[in-house]
């Protein structure tokens, strides 16, 4: 059998998804364009958001916030996988192979609860409206957001901290487009029963915890809905949450497929297709998610709009 050690040759190959030469090109501009449109999408909202002073709310500074997690993350990973796409060289550095999960890791971990941290504020803002102000204070806010990105560091941490002490020697090749857990512990030969179970407590409880806290709010969200009288008023308040609702369950229906279950049910193709889902795909479906739904942010890109065009008329008049 052949061997392989990362002390004598510290590269591992990234495969990708095919390797038919054509079906490549065709992927690579599908997802160059994706990214194009993720980036510009992300970037766009965070720059909408800090304009416009009438969407500086606890909901939007939230959102601002994963923005920045979808553009962060999917950076991390499509660039890469262009290069490997568009070139002979498929390899990664050991370093930067782990480099990439560990970032990859703390910032999904951190969406998860940035995600949870919004439910809970559409639970307070839908529920308890009259106390809104109160507990969704600034302070409320910047604890959400920095036990957020702790949490998902000491996930982060702890999960490739655990694999990286695993001695890699039967290939060092990754059937997958970026490094990923679970197809880098079937390359281990060493016994990845303890890294597994450490991987699956923080990841699952990560994930479930903040999937239960979001169902659990939005419970109590859809039982206070339906005890509004009029249509309307119906209507109006599951509007305010209908975009973080659908956010959501894209996000933790593709996560949960993927990693909560064991390192040997990986399935190469139906996993590489739920890990473009959520890598490459969703990063560039929440700007659209929460713009086209949301009549806040189309007003505020209204309102950017009349402003861009009265300052053109006043420079035009100026001339």
């Amino acid at each position: 059998m052949n061997t392989w050690n990362w002390t004598n040759k510290p590269d591992f190959i990234l495969l990708g998804l095919t390797d038919s030469k054509d079906l490549q090109l065709v992927l690579s501009v599908l997802f160059f364009l994706i990214y194009m449109v993720t980036v510009l999408g992300n970037t766009g909202m965070m720059l909408i958001i800090c304009v416009d002073s009438q969407l500086h709310t606890p909901m939007y500074f939230f959102l601002i916030h994963l923005s920045f997690l979808d553009l962060s993350y999917s950076t991390a990973i499509t660039p890469k996988t262009l290069e490997n796409m568009l070139s002979l060289n498929k390899s990664i550095s050991f370093i930067g192979c782990f480099t990439q999960l560990y970032i990859f890791i703390l910032l999904a971990a951190t969406e998860c609860l940035l995600l949870c941290s919004m439910a809970y504020d559409r639970y307070i803002a839908i529920c308890k409206p009259l106390h809104y102000p109160i507990i969704m204070s600034s302070r409320c806010c910047f604890v959400l957001l920095t036990g957020s990105y702790m949490i998902g560091t000491v996930d982060s941490s702890v999960g490739v901290l655990a694999m990286i002490t695993l001695h890699f020697c039967k290939s060092n090749i990754i059937y997958h487009f970026y490094c990923d857990s679970s197809p880098l512990l079937s390359l281990s030969c060493s016994d990845t029963i303890g890294v597994e179970i450490i991987i699956f407590i923080f990841a699952g409880s990560t994930i479930l915890g903040s999937l239960i806290t979001i169902s659990v709010s939005y419970v109590f969200i859809l039982s206070t809905i339906w005890k509004i009288n009029s249509t309307s008023g119906k209507q109006k308040a599951f509007s305010t949450c209908a975009s973080h609702l659908l956010g959501v369950t894209v996000f933790y229906s593709s996560l949960i497929f993927t990693y909560l279950k064991p390192s040997k049910s990986y399935s190469l193709g139906k996993d590489q297709v739920a890990s473009v889902f959520y890598t490459i795909v969703i990063p560039m479906l929440n700007p659209l998610i929460y713009s086209l739904r949301n009549k806040e942010v189309k007003g505020a890109v209204v309102r950017l709009v009349k402003k861009r065009q009265e300052f053109r008329k006043l420079n035009e008049g100026k001339w």
